[in-house]
């Protein structure tokens, strides 16, 4: 730019400069362009400028808000005054011309800007602000909407604005585009479409939407298989892509056999892929709420799928109990069912609620969908010696099976005979173990309760059994192996222990019939005061003269405690005779005045050789001193006195 301004006001413009001159005099603005020399009044005045014409190149635009207003002939129309008239809030969008001067009042709204080339597969989506007739004498009104497609320059016009670029969606094989109409309209098929109505356009390629079509997505097909189909739900009432009309709500699966890919509607939901179920020869399933010939779910039944076979999950089918296989059943088992809805078994048998039965094999067995298994069972092995408790559940009798292989039927269960804990113990113990074992707790092993007890009745022994059902008691004796019956107990002997002896020690449930030896410790007082503790052993045995009758045998268990019994009738004894003599006496004849106490004499004066208790053939065979101390001083110097005397 050059600007000259002289002292006289003079200013050369150059070639393409303009400058705007108010005329204070009549208020008016003109316009003076170059190349000129211009002499300023002194009434005027340069508001603008010099300033350089617009220069639009090739493909370039730019926009002039208030335009002046132009004749046929393009030349500026000015009023009375030679004011310029303006199109005023209006704009002139103008392209590639020779330069040009903006008139006083006209505004650059948008500088010198490219034209929009489209490129190939895009376009521009344009909104009509004012109506206006199109170069195809079509009538656009404002608001309408319109695809200016490419490849192509787009030329720019007032009365359109430019909304966006839009690209067209590439559809793959197996892709579908779904669209949304903005308003009614008629898609690229030639079908009318309502406001917010969805459809899916499958065509391969690119696909451009029209101006009132919106994308949602792109759709991905399923691929299906012979091992894979889909679930599909109706979102509305609708005619599918296999041309079969589908319900609001209906459910439905796909197959492999209908297409190989899948494309769900606008109108259909995916639930999920059902994977195939396959049956072998030795398997079977139940099915919950089946198909039925019609196509409705047949709700609350049940349907028995025999192997082989391979087949789809139906909507709303499940499988009871997952696939199972076929009960194969042994020589020695059996199954256990019961029936849950009345049916006829094998077209013969008719079996109601609540019915039990067993199944024996050898066989292959399938259920049927009206039975339940309850329990598969197998035969027990039982030796001569062996056996096991059974409880009838129908009448509550308890029973015991012995030496035999043993199935327990429909009806039948394994019973458990519980042992007081004292009968567990003695149970693992020796029979000739007679420690203390009231206090001792001993680890006593899991026993199989359903088993029947026995136990080993050792040589010259014997134990009692009580039956509480009965209200009998029966003696075993040895050697032989007892088995308890249901009801049946062991009678558990409380014997006294120690030296001296104190009640309740030993416990026992076997009873030795000896000959035995029992130890005691008995105090005496001779007649002069004198005070020894003696240590005795006896030799004892029970003697059955007839073990044909119950009553003879039966005493020997008469008196719980014999031990205790016969150690107290000896001790009395004992002390009666030596009471009633001195001590010098006793110390000399010790063993004769016991032997006497305790076994008495015959008709000839002599020392009998036994005792016998009658209330339980108990026999003292004979008794032996093993040592015999004072219990004071006074006694022992007493007793070392008649030694010494003894030795001189």
């Amino acid at each position: 730019m050059s600007d000259t301004k002289t002292t006289g006001g003079v200013y050369r413009i150059p070639p393409f400069y303009y400058i705007h001159v108010l005329d204070q005099n009549t208020n008016v603005t003109r316009i003076e362009v170059g190349p000129k020399t211009f002499v300023k009044q002194d009434h005027e005045k340069v508001i603008l400028g010099p300033e350089r014409m617009l220069i639009i190149p090739p493909r370039h635009y730019c926009v002039v808000e208030n335009p002046a207003i132009r004749n046929k002939n393009g030349q500026v129309v000015t009023d009375t005054n030679g004011q310029i008239k303006l199109l005023h809030s209006d704009v002139d969008i103008r392209f590639a011309q020779e330069p040009f001067p903006l008139y006083p009042g006209e505004i650059l709204k948008q500088t010198i800007t490219p034209l929009k080339v489209i490129e190939p597969n895009c376009a521009l989506r344009l909104r009509a602000v004012l109506d206006f007739v199109d170069d195809q004498d079509q009538q656009i009104r404002a608001g309408d909407e319109f695809l200016f497609y490419g490849p192509g320059t787009y030329f720019p016009r007032k009365e359109v604005s430019v909304e966006e670029q839009i690209k067209a969606v590439i559809l793959k094989p197996n892709e579908a585009v779904r669209l949304r109409a903005k308003k009614e309209m008629i898609d690229r098929d030639d079908i009318q479409r309502q406001t917010g109505e969805e459809w899916l356009n499958r065509t391969n390629g690119s696909y451009l939407p029209l101006a009132y079509e919106e994308v949602v997505s792109t759709v991905q097909a399923y691929v299906l298989t012979d091992k894979k189909a889909l679930h599909v739900r109706a979102l509305g009432t609708f005619i599918d892509s296999l041309k079969r009309k589908r319900l609001h709500g209906e459910e439905w699966l796909v197959y492999a056999s209908d297409t190989e890919t899948y494309i769900p509607d606008v109108y259909e939901e995916v639930v999920g892929i059902v994977s195939v179920t396959i049956l072998n020869s030795r398997q079977y399933c139940v099915i919950v709420n089946p198909i039925g010939s019609d196509g409705k779910p047949q709700l609350g039944k049940r349907k028995l799928v025999k192997g082989e076979k391979t087949f789809f999950l139906q909507p709303g089918e499940k499988l009871a109990d997952g696939i199972q296989d076929v009960y194969v059943l042994e020589e020695d088992e059996g199954l256990i069912l019961r029936c849950i809805e009345s049916f006829k078994e094998d077209g013969k048998v008719i079996r109601n609620p609540g019915d039990r039965w067993m199944v024996r094999g050898p066989k292959d067995y399938i259920p049927a969908v009206e039975a339940a298994v309850v329990l598969r069972r197998k035969a027990i092995p039982l030796d001569v010696n062996e056996g096991i408790y059974v409880r009838d559940v129908k009448t509550g009798k308890i029973r015991s099976v012995i030496g035999s292989t043993y199935l327990l039927t429909e009806n039948e269960e394994l019973w458990e005979k519980d042992l007081p804990k004292q009968v567990e113990q003695l149970l693992l113990q020796d029979p000739r173990s007679f420690e203390d074992k009231s206090i001792a707790s001993i680890n006593i092993p899991a026993r199989d309760k359903s088993k029947v007890v026995n136990y080993r009745v050792p040589h010259n022994a014997c134990v009692q059994i009580y039956d509480y059902k009965a209200k009998k008691a029966r003696i075993v004796f040895g050697p032989e192996l007892v088995m308890l019956g249901p009801d049946e107990q062991f009678t558990v002997l409380n014997l006294s222990g120690e030296k001296p002896k104190v009640p309740n020690k030993i416990r026992a449930i076997c009873l030795l019939l000896g000959p035995e030896f029992s130890s005691d410790t008995v105090t005496i007082e001779s007649s002069d005061h004198a005070r020894l503790s003696l240590r005795l052993s006896y030799n004892w045995h029970f003697e059955i003269k007839d073990y044909s009758d119950e009553r003879e045998i039966a005493k020997v268990f008469s008196v719980p405690d014999f031990i205790g019994d016969f150690c107290k009738a000896v001790a009395a004894k004992i002390r009666g005779a030596v009471a009633s003599i001195s001590f010098d006496d006793f110390h000399k004849n010790s063993a004769k005045i016991i032997r006497t106490a305790v076994f008495g004499l015959n008709e000839d004066k002599r020392v009998n050789h036994r005792l016998v208790f009658s209330q339980n053939n108990l026999v003292l065979t004979s008794i032996d001193i093993q040592s015999v101390e004072p219990v004071d001083q006074r006694t022992r110097d007493a007793l070392q006195k008649s030694v010494q005397l003894a030795i001189e």
